[in-house]
């Protein structure tokens, strides 16, 4: 389907860029939101925070897993009928707010507990809107040919980072959580509609009886290898790695404090939203060279921490995971493939991303004696380099 005039067409990308820029603040705004409820239940040490972040990764997969198999096997009425259900059904389930029977009991398992709540608080919901991105941009690339659809993702990103700034400076300051809490479900509600009108406009779709086909005769873009979808992967999975590593050793270092959380993972979404908003905010030989420098610096204070005052130290740190973010971003954007493809790309993705996640959440902490984390994100970024610069 074709959009019939440059209005119709403004208005479309008006209520794409809306609804996923919507999504993504809501996305965001959760996270350190029910973290806020439950940090004074479970305490306040990095591993609740590693077991959300897993938790929120993981759904996040989920969802891009959703978007993929819905774009690939149903056809637009039935991705429009099924959404427009699972939207109604997490509208149904709000509020958000957690009730005080989840507080642990000093018997049961904390991680456990953790993500049972987080399930039946914010699962559905947090998995409607974690499937937005890379569902309404396949819908709009379908609904508008020829127009790319991953500034789109930038703006969802922008959508995100905005979320995280605001949150700690604007809405946590002022309202108290339960408010902000019923805030944040209006906002869902206001969300739902106007993904439902994205959804609704699937029904026009010409072809409604069988999966999917790209109708834009511009994409003729080859089916990616596997040693793209390798690609694609291993660079989500060593960003997300150093962001969670880099985290964790701030937060040893210093002190467990939500800003020394929110602080990365703003700088690991600032790369997203430079990489795949333009080609010109990346240049591979300048943050080559800037990744290496910042990682011997890394390496140097690992071994003479005790000498380095600590800004300096958490200046090191952000600014290598920085680096390491922006390679990995920015080789995933020029890599991006065509609009057919896109929901692989992105579900490959998120599938690297929640690797990281449980490597750094669950499997170093059992495999490991100390915190070597971040000394082995230190060695997969120079591999990521090799293959940078050698591929």
């Amino acid at each position: 389907m074709t959009t019939d005039s440059p209005r119709s067409s403004r208005l479309l990308l008006l209520l794409f860029a809306t609804t996923i820029f919507t999504s993504a603040f809501l996305l965001f705004q959760v996270q350190p939101l029910i973290s806020k409820f439950i940090l004074p239940w479970f305490g306040g040490s990095p591993a609740v925070w590693s077991t959300c972040m897993l938790f929120f990764q993981v759904v996040l997969f989920a969802g891009y897993v959703y978007a993929h198999l819905t774009t690939q096997h149903l056809s637009p009425r039935w991705q429009a009928g099924l959404h427009i259900v699972l939207l109604l059904v997490a509208a149904l389930l709000l509020p958000i707010t957690p009730d005080d029977t989840w507080k642990p009991d000093g018997a049961s398992d904390p991680g456990l507990r953790i993500v049972m709540l987080l399930t039946m608080c914010v699962g559905l919901p947090y998995f409607i809107l974690s499937s937005t991105g890379p569902l309404l941009q396949r819908w709009f690339s379908l609904q508008a040919p020829g127009v790319s659809p991953y500034r789109l993702y930038a703006l969802s990103n922008v959508g995100s980072l905005l979320a995280l700034i605001s949150f700690p400076f604007v809405f946590e300051p002022v309202l108290a959580s339960p408010t902000q809490a019923s805030i944040w479900s209006w906002g869902f509600r206001a969300f739902a509609v106007f993904c439902a009108t994205c959804a609704c406009r699937m029904f026009r779709m010409k072809n409604l009886n069988s999966p999917t086909e790209d109708v834009s005769a511009l994409d003729h873009s080859p089916a990616p290898t596997w040693a793209d979808r390798a690609t694609w992967f291993g660079l989500a999975m060593v960003a997300s790695v150093m962001l969670l590593a880099t985290t964790n050793q701030v937060c040893l270092d210093i002190a467990t404090v939500p800003f020394l959380w929110i602080l990365p993972l703003t700088l690991y979404l600032m790369s997203f939203i430079l990489c795949f908003d333009a080609d010109r905010w990346y240049s591979r030989n300048w943050y080559v060279a800037l990744l290496v420098l910042s990682l011997l610096a890394v390496v140097k204070t690992l071994l003479t921490g005790s000498t380095v005052s600590i800004v300096l130290q958490v200046s090191i740190y952000l600014s290598a995971m920085f680096f390491c973010c922006m390679v990995c971003h920015g080789e995933l954007s020029r890599q991006k493939p065509g609009s057919r493809h896109l929901t692989q790309f992105f579900l490959l993705m998120s599938a690297g991303g929640a690797g990281g996640g449980l490597f750094v959440g669950l499997l170093a902490p059992n495999m490991f004696p100390a915190y070597w984390e971040l000394h082995i994100g230190i060695v997969a970024c120079l591999l990521v380099t090799l293959l940078v610069l050698f591929r």
